[in-house]
C-alpha cells in the first residue's frame, strides 16, 4: 500500500467504506425504527399520541422519505447538497415541536393549557391553519409526561432529530458518494 493510500484511509478513521448512500438508509432505518418504537408504545402499551406527538410523527415520517428518497438517489455536488438542506430543515421542524412539548411538561401545572379537542375533531371541523396553530399551542393533555429511561418520550424524540438532523447535514455534505 502507498502512503497516500494509508493516508486516505486514516482521513475516515476506519470508516472508508461509509458513503451518503449507506448514512441515509442508515437514516432511514432509524427513523423507521423511531416510528416502530411510537406505534409499540401506542398498541401494545396503552401510550395514547396527543396531537403535539402525532405532529412529531409525521416529521419523523418526512425525515425517513427524505433519508430514503437520498439513498435511491444518490446525487453527486450540489444535489446531495440540498439533500442535507432539506434533511436539516425537516430535522428542524421535528426539533422545534418536540422543544415545545419538552417545555409545555416542564410548566407548573397551574400554568398547564386546558385540554382541547382532539386532532380528528380539529382536522374535521378547522381549517387546516387553524389546526396547525391549535396543535402547536399545546393542551393540557400534551403536557403529560411517559418517561423511558428517565427521560420524557418528547426528550428523547428531541435527541434523535438533533442526532438525524446533523448526521443528515454533515454526511451529504462532507461524505464521498
Amino acid at each position: 500500500m502507498s502512503d497516500s493510500q494509508v493516508m486516505a484511509g486514516a482521513g475516515l478513521g476506519g470508516f472508508e467504506w461509509l458513503s451518503r448512500r449507506w448514512l441515509n438508509i442508515f437514516g432511514f432505518l432509524v427513523c423507521l425504527g423511531g416510528l416502530g418504537v411510537a406505534l409499540f408504545a401506542q398498541f401494545h402499551l396503552g401510550m395514547e399520541p396527543c396531537p403535539l406527538c402525532i405532529f412529531q410523527r409525521l416529521a419523523l415520517a418526512a425525515l425517513g422519505l427524505l433519508f430514503l428518497t437520498a439513498a435511491l438517489h444518490d446525487p453527486r455536488g450540489w444535489g446531495a447538497k440540498v439533500y442535507g438542506a432539506l434533511i436539516d430543515l425537516t430535522a428542524f421542524l421535528g426539533m422545534a415541536v418536540a422543544a415545545r412539548q419538552v417545555w409545555l411538561q416542564h410548566l407548573p401545572p397551574d400554568e398547564v393549557p386546558r385540554c382541547g379537542p382532539g386532532l380528528d375533531y380539529m382536522l374535521q371541523t378547522f381549517p387546516l391553519t387553524e389546526t396547525i396553530r391549535e396543535v402547536l399551542s399545546g393542551s393540557g393533555e400534551c403536557a403529560k409526561v411517559e418517561t423511558l429511561l428517565g427521560l420524557s418520550i418528547p426528550e428523547w424524540t428531541l435527541m434523535l432529530f438533533l442526532a438525524l438532523g446533523v448526521m443528515g447535514l454533515l454526511g451529504n455534505w462532507r461524505l464521498r458518494r
